[in-house]
C-alpha cells in the first residue's frame, strides 16, 4: 500500500510525463491502485485539509486513471474531454505535488468527458465550475502538466494561507 511519502513531488520528472492508456486486461490492476490513491488522497486530507481527487501519475502510476471522491468514490479510466465550454474563469489552484502553493489559472467553465469505471462501463458527465476545474486540473497530470506550467503569470503564486 502506498503512503504520502510515495507521492511525487514538483521536480520529479515522472511529473512530466504523459500517461498510457489502461488496457481491458489491466483492471484486475486498477482496485490496487485506486485503493493506494484513496490512501494516499486521506492522509493529504489529513495532514493539508485539502483533496477531493488525485491521479494515479502522483503516485508514480504512469496509467490514465484519476481518482475523485467528494460525496461518493469515483473512477475514471481512460478519461477523454468531449466537450470544453468557451466560456472560461479564473481560480487558485492547489496540487498534491505541492501542498502549500497555491497558482492562479484560467480554466473552462464547463465540459463533458467521457470514461470508463472500474467495471469498464463506459460513462459521460457534464460538469461545471468547481468540478470542471478539478477534472481538469487531473486530467492534465495525466498528459504530464503541472498547474504550475499553466500560470497566468509570474505574479500567480502564493502560499496556502
Amino acid at each position: 500500500m502506498k503512503h504520502l511519502q510515495d507521492l511525487l513531488l514538483l521536480g520529479n520528472p515522472k511529473l512530466y510525463e504523459v500517461s498510457e492508456p489502461v488496457l481491458q486486461s489491466e483492471l484486475p490492476l486498477v482496485k490496487d491502485w485506486v485503493s493506494d490513491l484513496h490512501n494516499v488522497m486521506e492522509e493529504i486530507r489529513a495532514k493539508y485539509n485539502f483533496g477531493r481527487a488525485i491521479a494515479a501519475p502522483q503516485l508514480g502510476i504512469m496509467k490514465r486513471v484519476i481518482y475523485m471522491n467528494i460525496d461518493k468514490p469515483v473512477v475514471f479510466i481512460n478519461p477523454e474531454f468531449i466537450h470544453l465550454s468557451d466560456e472560461m474563469f479564473e481560480v487558485w489552484d492547489d496540487c498534491m505535488c505541492f501542498p502549500n502553493l497555491l497558482v492562479r489559472v484560467i480554466r473552462h467553465k464547463e465540459l463533458t468527458v467521457s470514461y470508463r469505471n472500474d467495471q469498464w462501463q463506459q460513462h459521460e458527465w457534464h460538469m461545471k465550475d468547481a468540478l470542471s476545474e478539478l477534472l481538469q486540473h487531473e486530467y492534465d497530470h495525466l498528459n504530464g502538466i503541472l498547474c504550475t506550467m499553466r500560470a497566468l503569470d509570474k505574479q500567480s503564486f502564493r502560499w496556502r494561507q
